[in-house]
């Protein structure tokens, strides 16, 4: 039975649920890997992908969302010793291939994956994509991200990663393939599966997509028959200018981690960018990172979240953060007041870190295991559920829920916060049937306005 719209709260505003994950040792909360009540050591089994699929579904998430790095964080010290031997995102295995099986055990469950358009070749991945939409019901997002690790540029042959803006104009042209491909080399009408004349394809259907663009030329036609979505769902996280506008033309999500007095702003700027390329701002879904600890009372989420900052490794977090900033930070003592700091006269990404730094924030330490855990929200179900509501007043339409142990996280989250939120009318009780695309959007296509849409074929 699908849940009427009409159940949810005010406005008929729908919280979207993705539980945040990564087929490696440490994804976000580096140091939490090696708790006795957590899995992540079991990365490498496929049950207990096969277990949290289950869970997650049983809780009506939307989607396990698997991040994906390619290439070592190496800006720490000069080199990756911190990441290999923290389990640092180090070692990580493709998150592509536990989709198949996790959905042979969930019916209505997607799942959104990380590819970034260095690592493959956009004919070959457009093909992968299809076979996964296809093998799932419908039910795939691709989440785009262009790359921001030497070392990966460096392992797929390139003399050095290519700079910002050159990423994106890369990203442009591969996409711009792979919409070819998905959207318009097939017709809706080229297959036939007609048994009794015994033609499968009408040859009148399916085109080639002679695609000579700066990056890539691409003959086509697409290999594969259309899939349910055709073009998966599109999950984009850049946070720069360049990333906006990029979001603002291809995403049906943004993925966005900002402390949360800043996610109004966030939000607006990205609906303004979504309005100025001739889209409708309900075609975008902005997705905020939250990390819950979700305790019987306050004292007792309390208490958690103080065991849980123990277990943090600070050198992980400093050798993750270095590179994602490509800043060494080694030299910058963990045990530094942040008033003395902010008086050295630090430059560019290290003074964005300062600046975002949260009340409680005393030492440069402190500041980092707090950004290593994201953004966390401690308390009663009670107080989570009015956490989440104030982002949802803030423009947020759903979260990215990161965890401090797997399936623990998700668990606590589904038992206790999920009821509170389902009371308030905030989260589905039911799954909408179709597609994952038809469950956020109400189509299973692309919308008319998105910028895909003008590569389809039109039937005459």
């Amino acid at each position: 039975m699908a849940a009427d719209a009409g159940t949810f709260g005010a406005g008929g505003r729908r919280i979207i649920l993705n539980a945040f994950t990564m087929n490696c040792v440490s994804h976000i909360q580096q140091g939490l890997w090696v708790r006795d009540d957590t899995r992540q050591r079991e990365y490498t089994s496929l049950e207990p992908w096969l277990e949290l699929a289950r869970i997650c579904e049983a809780g009506c998430f939307d989607a396990v969302f698997l991040a994906d790095v390619i290439g070592l964080y190496d800006t720490y010290r000069g080199n990756a010793d911190t990441s290999l031997r923290e389990g640092m995102q180090v070692p990580v295995n493709d998150p592509m291939l536990l989709i198949p099986a996790m959905a042979t055990v969930t019916e209505h469950l997607g799942f959104a994956f990380t590819s970034n358009v260095l690592q493959a070749h956009p004919f070959t991945f457009s093909r992968q994509i299809t076979t996964l939409d296809h093998l799932t019901g419908g039910r795939v997002a691709w989440n785009v991200v262009t790359s921001y690790l030497q070392n990966g540029a460096q392992s797929l042959g390139y003399e050095a990663l290519p700079k910002h803006d050159t990423r994106y104009e890369r990203a442009e042209d591969y996409l711009d393939v792979c919409y070819k491909l998905w959207e318009g080399s097939w017709s809706d009408h080229a297959v036939l599966a007609d048994t009794e004349r015994g033609v499968y394809a009408d040859p009148a259907g399916v085109r080639p997509i002679d695609h000579e663009g700066p990056y890539y030329s691409v003959a086509g036609p697409h290999l594969a028959e259309p899939s349910p979505q055709r073009t998966p769902v599109i999950y984009q996280a850049g946070s720069s200018d360049r990333g906006r506008d990029f979001a603002a033309k291809h995403a049906e999500c943004v993925f966005v981690v900002a402390a949360s007095r800043g996610l109004t702003r966030i939000a607006e700027d990205i609906r303004r960018r979504v309005r100025a390329v001739g889209r409708h701002p309900d075609d975008v879904k902005i997705i905020a990172g939250l990390s819950p600890i979700v305790g019987g009372t306050e004292a007792e989420a309390k208490a958690k979240h103080a065991d849980y900052l123990e277990t943090l490794s600070l050198e992980a977090g400093l050798a993750h953060l270095s590179g994602n900033l490509n800043v060494d930070l080694s030299h910058i003592d963990p045990d530094q007041p942040l008033e003395t700091l902010r008086t050295e006269g630090v430059r560019g990404p290290v003074k964005s870190l300062l600046d975002s730094a949260r009340p409680g924030s005393r030492t440069f330490g402190d500041l980092i295991k707090l950004n290593m855990a994201g953004q966390f929200l401690v308390g009663s179900p009670e107080q989570i559920a009015d956490g989440m509501e104030r982002r949802l007043d803030q423009g947020v339409d759903g979260f990215n829920l990161v965890y401090a142990t797997t399936p623990g996280t998700f668990v606590d989250f589904i038992d206790g916060v999920v009821p509170v939120l389902r009371e308030r009318g905030l989260v589905q009780r039911e799954y909408q049937p179709g597609t994952l695309r038809e469950k956020l959007f109400g189509r299973r296509r692309l919308g008319e306005t998105h910028y895909a849409s003008g590569f389809r074929q039109q039937r005459v």
